[in-house]
């Protein structure tokens, strides 16, 4: 080959590796611009942005299921420290009574009602009963929270006839009924905010909580769905998946830099009401969420399966231990 033809395919192979190393460092560059953006995106709503206004937003009242305890409660107190007045919706009248009086004392400015509800047997038959409680009043804000989880990580077959159904009912069944129940008044007003909680456990493949994943993932696609429905009505519709938090459904006592006590989560949650169509609100729970779904699914169910198999071991344990001291 004649040595200038040699230097010719030498320079134009030089001027093509060239070009393809502009080209991976664009997109080398690209994908980093995006993490960067999202991680300041994030950064700004958990904790620089402010609340919405939601009494003048959406209405004066607020409902929430499952109000007496843990993240319920802490909802109503947030959204009354927001000026709303707040319908406490749940199964025992007496612990109803406690929590309503206890938020008289503490907003003695609002107004405070309750309406007793068993979530268990929560169907189309109960929506009437729902509407006769809210007829009349400016329901601005609804937040579906009631739910149940597994007693601790378990496979599927193990669970009894009545936990399966306990899961159906009380995930599944209790927010799509009470959305049913509250909508027509906020298309009359054409406003309203409606909270789907749903749980890190729907966004990702969660082996041993197999039903309670699928269940939470029903809200998610739910509400997404919903949201784009009803934003011509001006509704907002928002999925939100807490990791853990210090309540008797997660059997957590001690918070931590990734555990927040109710009241902590329920403070970001509120915050965050109106914005994004899903979200993971509390800061810390965010990013690892955002972590755990953008890893291979592989990688992601492989880890939440020894996870979970290690709360399984110890809550088979704790069961057995039980079962002999009875």
């Amino acid at each position: 080959m004649a040595p200038k033809l040699k230097a010719i395919i030498a320079a134009v192979t030089e001027l093509e590796w060239g070009y393809l190393w502009v080209v991976l460092m664009g997109i080398g560059g690209w994908v980093v611009i995006g993490y960067v953006s999202i991680f300041l995106e994030e950064f700004y709503a958990r904790l620089i942005r402010g609340g919405k206004n939601l009494k003048k937003r959406y209405g004066k009242w607020g409902i929430v299921t499952g109000a007496t305890d843990g993240i319920g409660f802490a909802f109503c107190e947030e959204l009354a420290k927001k000026g709303l007045n707040v319908l406490l919706v749940s199964r025992t009248e007496s612990k109803l009574k406690d929590s309503r009086d206890a938020l008289v004392a503490k907003f003695p400015n609002l107004e405070f009602d309750y309406l007793v509800i068993d979530f268990s047997k929560f169907g189309k038959s109960s929506v009437s009963k729902v509407t006769n409680k809210i007829e009349g009043l400016d329901v601005g804000v609804l937040i579906n929270n009631v739910g149940a989880s597994y007693n601790f990580a378990r496979y599927f077959h193990e669970l009894t006839d009545d936990k399966v159904e306990e899961l159906i009912t009380l995930n599944v069944d209790s927010t799509t009924w009470m959305t049913k129940a509250v909508l027509p008044g906020m298309i009359n007003n054409k406003r309203g905010a409606i909270v789907n909680i749903s749980s890190a456990a729907g966004m990702t493949t969660s082996p041993l909580l197999a039903q309670y994943g699928a269940a939470k993932s029903y809200i998610a696609m739910f509400t997404k769905a919903l949201h784009e429905e009803l934003k011509d009505f001006n509704i907002h519709v928002q999925c939100q998946a807490p990791m853990f938090v210090t309540t008797k459904l997660a059997k957590l006592r001690k918070t931590s830099l990734t555990v927040p006590s109710a009241a902590g989560y329920a403070k970001y949650a509120v915050a965050a009401i109106g914005y994004e169509v899903f979200c993971s609100p509390y800061w810390s729970h965010a990013p690892y969420l955002w972590l755990l779904m953008n890893l291979p699914e592989s990688w992601s169910s492989m880890m939440t399966k020894m996870f979970h198999m290690d709360i399984r071991k110890r809550g088979m344990k704790k069961e057995a231990a039980a079962s002999k001291s009875e």
